[in-house]
């Protein structure tokens, strides 16, 4: 039964995705300069980096190589969440206006129906920005790549993502009761993607709890990426530590799955 709800989610979500890819491929240069725009403008938080490291040689003892790394990896692992689940953040509209009472009646998951509601393809362009600048650092660092470090590159990619993702679905489920709180997602989402953007060393040991034990931010690139890097862990965490990302992401997505299910019961639609 678990299966069927599962794939039926799937299928619908799949529908729906091709449904908003056509349309958006129906104004193809419309896409490309949306597609290029959104690759600029998620662009110029690096550039403010590299702007900074022009009168500093190191930032927290990490170079620009290192720095580009990790802001590389927590910009693919955002970006393919906020490809597939960003749409959840538009929930609270569409609980003050009524709307999603439409999506109820409809015999199709509703979490499918809200992440794929105007799924907007345009967001490759910062998964692509990321990835460039992802292969630009790695041709330049001097990494020992051994089979541990290879494998850890893709499980931290796709594990970053899943927790991006379930940080979304909290976001979206906690707007069943808040009605308004895209902007307390986004301070997670949005804003952990900042964070992760810089080495951990120049941040106080409390955030690097808050975000290591209380919301696992760390997971998605600080703890795989310092064991590529051949950087110790933050706060004094064993090295084998980022291969507990899957583990992580498996944990936050199962919490979210509650979340998004507590919330919807509790919803009560306009007409109540």
């Amino acid at each position: 039964m678990a299966e069927s709800a599962v794939f039926n989610g799937l299928r619908a979500y799949g529908l729906i995705v091709g449904m908003w890819v056509r349309s958006t491929m129906a104004y193809r240069t419309s896409f490309l300069i949306m597609t290029l725009g959104n690759f600029l403008a998620t662009g110029l938080d690096f550039v403010a980096i590299v702007l900074m490291f022009t009168h500093i040689g190191e930032l927290g003892g990490y170079t620009l190589d290192e720095v580009a790394f990790l802001y590389g990896t927590t910009s693919v692992a955002f970006g393919l969440a906020d490809l597939v689940l960003g749409s959840t953040g538009r929930l609270g509209q569409r609980v003050r206006d009524g709307t999603l009472d439409t999506l109820l009646v409809r015999p199709v998951p509703i979490l499918a129906q809200v992440a794929a509601d105007r799924f907007a393809l345009r967001r490759l362009g910062r998964i692509t920005q990321g990835a460039v600048l992802l292969g630009w650092s790695l041709a330049r660092l001097d990494i020992d790549w051994t089979v541990d470090r290879v494998l850890l590159m893709p499980v931290m990619l796709l594990s970053g993502g899943a927790i991006f993702g379930a940080l979304f679905v909290l976001g979206g489920a906690f707007q069943f009761w808040a009605k308004d709180a895209s902007e307390v997602q986004n301070a997670f989402t949005f804003g952990g993607t900042t964070l992760l953007e810089y080495p951990p060393t120049v941040f106080g040991k409390e955030l690097l709890r808050g975000v290591t034990f209380v919301i696992p931010l760390a997971f998605v690139n600080w703890l795989p990426a310092l064991h590529i890097l051949g950087r110790p862990a933050p706060l004094g965490l064993p090295a084998w530590t980022g291969f507990a990302a899957p583990l992580v992401a498996c944990g936050c997505c199962a919490v979210a799955g509650l979340a998004w299910r507590a919330g919807l019961r509790a919803y009560q639609s306009t007409g109540s």
